[in-house]
């Protein structure tokens, strides 16, 4: 047992398995009492059961900490609140919010039903307002607190999952927005972009050259958490991790701009737009056409 996060109360969700059960086990290592919250379901969404989360909290008991599970879909209001209650009942606190929960639905954007768009949405970005919101007004009155995010760095676009990474990029702009409205109340809030092996990523199509396992991705987040990080500044970012290696993302910000002084035309936006104003290449773009050549030549695509 460490103390990095010693004294600190912490809840995750989606905490049965995978990243989610990893970054339980590590914080509880360090410290921290657990809320592990997991509705229990399988990728995608469906067949849900509370023995998972039951499951990680005997883990962390039988290493000497200590935790409560609560089996709440957290793409509800109630569920999200109850999370935080947990929190609140069982050890009076609430420091730090991980929000890791997601499924996955996978289909071209011209097929994909409503069935298909809205429980991926769901889970993932509602699924992290609701826990970000109860939590929040926790931490406004302590004046004191750190939430997390899980992105991907799918948030780019995807050619068969446009939910999830719509839902994904959601949460880097609620991650920011929240990092911009707490800040004054001493709350941080941050994204992790992961990169590591488990049940989602298993059905990858492809071979990923940095890939990593969710103990890697525990690390990250235990810092984050901690009081070092605050001490640093660090909020209202978006991080890699994938093995060894860890990225920071850029903010968004203009490349260019061109002005006209009597306003716009179709006809002079088609003289300045190409030249003056340009375009910001997708880098997607580019490794598609490379995973669709290495494709066609029998062979699996690297990314």
């Amino acid at each position: 047992m460490g103390n990095f996060l010693a004294g600190k109360v912490v809840a995750v969700t989606g905490a049965g398995r995978g990243i989610g059960r990893a970054v339980s086990l590590a914080a509880a290592a360090e410290g921290a009492k657990v809320v592990v919250n997991d509705y229990g379901v399988s990728t995608d969404g469906t067949s849900p059961t509370s023995e998972v989360a039951d499951t990680v909290v005997k883990e962390i008991e039988a290493a000497g900490g200590e935790a409560v599970a609560v089996a709440d879909d957290i793409s509800t209001m109630a569920g999200g609140q109850r999370v935080v209650e947990a929190a609140l009942s069982s050890y009076g606190r609430l420091d730090g919010v991980v929000c890791v929960a997601g499924i996955l639905r996978e289909r071209m954007l011209f097929n994909m039903s409503e069935e298909e768009w809205d429980p991926v949405v769901a889970t993932h970005l509602k699924g992290t307002f609701t826990v970000f919101r109860a939590a929040s007004a926790v931490m406004r009155r302590q004046k004191s607190g750190t939430l997390i995010g899980f992105t991907s760095g799918n948030h780019q676009g995807s050619v068969s999952q446009a939910n999830y990474s719509a839902a994904k990029g959601g949460i880097i702009s609620l991650v920011r927005s929240a990092a911009l409205g707490l800040n004054k109340y001493g709350v941080t809030a941050n994204a992790v972009a992961p990169v590591a092996r488990t049940r989602m990523s298993a059905g990858v199509p492809m071979e990923l050259k940095e890939i990593g396992e969710p103990e890697d991705v525990a690390a990250l987040v235990v810092y984050l958490l901690s009081d070092p990080a605050k001490e640093q500044g660090i909020t209202g970012q978006v991080y890699t991790i994938a093995g060894p290696k860890i990225a920071v993302w850029a903010q968004p910000r203009e490349l260019r701009a061109a002005y006209a002084s009597g306003g716009w035309t179709p006809e002079t936006i088609a003289e300045f737009l190409p030249g003056s104003v340009g375009v910001d290449p997708m880098p997607m773009l580019a490794q598609l056409a490379a995973m669709e050549r290495s494709a066609a030549q029998g062979e699996r695509p690297n990314a």
